[in-house]
């Protein structure tokens, strides 16, 4: 005879409170399921805590650096300006701390019961709390997020994560900066624009490898027209305290050099130890992360997984989605729902954001063959006026045989929020003529999207 759902203490068991763990356990319950979540660290997960929510706050505090040196170009003279980091620091954390607030207040709304406290696998359907409470579920979802991967080299316990970035009781003279993906770009801008030397490190000889290459090379160029220090091609040898503060640093391609802080940016590891996966026989793959299939589910009947720990897009609007599809194919009663994980849109919020969507020209080449490319090189009326040299490029790459848009590729300022409504035009297949039928909305830096020739 099969188990029934009343011969469990929850239908469904959630282990993390991240964006993926909180849609489905909200979702879930609103279907009808008794459901539980269990979170040790805080509500939201890494998106709301100590990622992209403030992240995009200290971007826009960064941002103000230019925008008051723009403005006297506006008429505009502000005496006296000056900028404390803590301010900044604080009301970031405690906006945090209020969306904290409101993702628990969305969980207990929805009768979800909220253990603050770890949670491991320990038998079938079994989950054991931190405190020693046994409880059982029909069903038991993953969704513990990723944590950065800090790399080993002599004295790497002295450097930073993103993590500790949002905490920092001051801002350093000088930060070197491991990494070339979007979180080491986005955070070199934001301490360049609040008065930091900035040196980037990467160990490759490329940024943002997965974005476009004519945008990437802009926001190099511009980044380093900024003051912001590129090194490719080295790794670490070693991180020294120095008696008077700071660190002593040796890279393999120059001699040892002072810095008061060093950020590891190198990637994300899913968060699977420790959450007895292996004894329950969850298959993992090679970066420790849950293997599922295209419903979220893993090798084993009853546990399932969304989010960052499955490694398949770490993006939290992917995380939301699949926590969706999962809740509802489980609860919902209707067909199986799957994410469409194509065509994703997404941004990297530097100075000036990039936001792209779709296949590279190089991708559009290797699988398309032939294709056709407009371009839009120009400079932002504002910085023209502003007498800032620098200038935005979108980049359209269209299937030849067939005028379909395969990808958009933007920098530019407030790209990602002209790319939002984009991305839809090219997730709905539509081709170069029906941007052209569109009639441009004008002056803006969007209507460069409708006149490419």
């Amino acid at each position: 005879m099969s188990e029934t759902s009343s011969d469990f203490d929850y239908d469904l068991f959630t282990i993390g409170a991240g964006s993926g763990g909180v849609r489905a356990s909200r979702v879930a319950s609103a279907h009808g399921a008794k459901v539980a979540i269990a979170e040790e660290h805080r509500v939201g997960g890494t998106c709301v805590i100590r990622g992209c929510v403030p992240k995009k706050m200290l971007v826009y505090g960064a941002h103000f650096a230019e925008d008051l040196e723009d403005c006297r170009r506006f008429g505009w003279e502000i005496e006296g300006k000056r900028f404390d980091w803590k301010t900044l620091r604080d009301n970031v954390l405690d906006d945090v701390t209020r969306l904290e607030g409101a993702y628990t207040n969305t969980l207990e709304n929805h009768d979800v019961e909220i253990f603050k406290q770890r949670a491991t696998i320990t038998g079938p359907n079994e989950i054991t709390l931190g405190d020693g409470t046994k409880v059982t579920a029909k069903h038991i979802l993953i969704a513990t997020g990723a944590h950065p991967r800090m790399p080993e080299c002599q004295g790497a316990e002295h450097a930073i994560s993103s993590n500790e970035a949002f905490h920092l009781d001051e801002l350093p003279k000088k930060i070197i900066i491991a990494g070339g993906g979007y979180i080491a770009n986005e955070f070199a801008g934001i301490f360049n624009e609040l008065g930091c030397d900035v040196h980037v490190v990467n160990r490759g000889d490329r940024l943002l490898r997965s974005y476009d290459e004519g945008v990437r090379d802009r926001l190099l160029q511009i980044s380093t027209m900024k003051g912001i220090k590129f090194r490719f091609n080295t790794t670490f040898e070693y991180i020294k305290p120095c008696d008077d503060g700071g660190f002593f640093v040796k890279l393999s391609d120059c001699d040892e050099e002072k810095a008061d802080l060093v950020m590891f940016a190198v990637g994300r590891i899913p968060n699977t130890k420790g959450l007895g996966l292996e004894a329950a026989g969850v298959e993992l793959g090679d970066n420790g992360e849950v293997k599922v299939d295209r419903f979220s589910k893993t090798n084993v009947d009853h546990i399932y997984a969304v989010g960052d720990v499955t490694d398949r897009v770490q993006l939290t609007p992917v995380a939301i989605r699949e926590g969706q599809a999962f809740a509802d194919t489980l609860f919902g009663g209707g067909d199986p729902v799957a994410v469409d994980h194509s065509c994703i849109p997404s941004a990297v919020f530097s100075h000036p954001p990039i936001a792209a969507v779709g296949m590279t020209e190089g991708e559009a080449k290797n699988k398309l063959g032939s294709v056709k490319v407009y371009l839009s090189d120009f400079r932002p009326m504002k910085n023209v006026l502003a007498g800032r040299n620098e200038r935005s490029l979108i980049k359209m790459i269209c299937d030849a045989s067939n005028d379909k848009i395969v990808g958009i590729h933007m920098i530019a300022p407030d790209a990602p929020e002209m790319m939002q409504a984009a991305a839809i035009a090219v997730k709905a297949g539509l081709t170069k003529a029906d941007f052209d039928a569109t009639t441009a909305i004008h002056p803006t830096m969007a209507e460069e999207l409708v006149l490419m020739k």
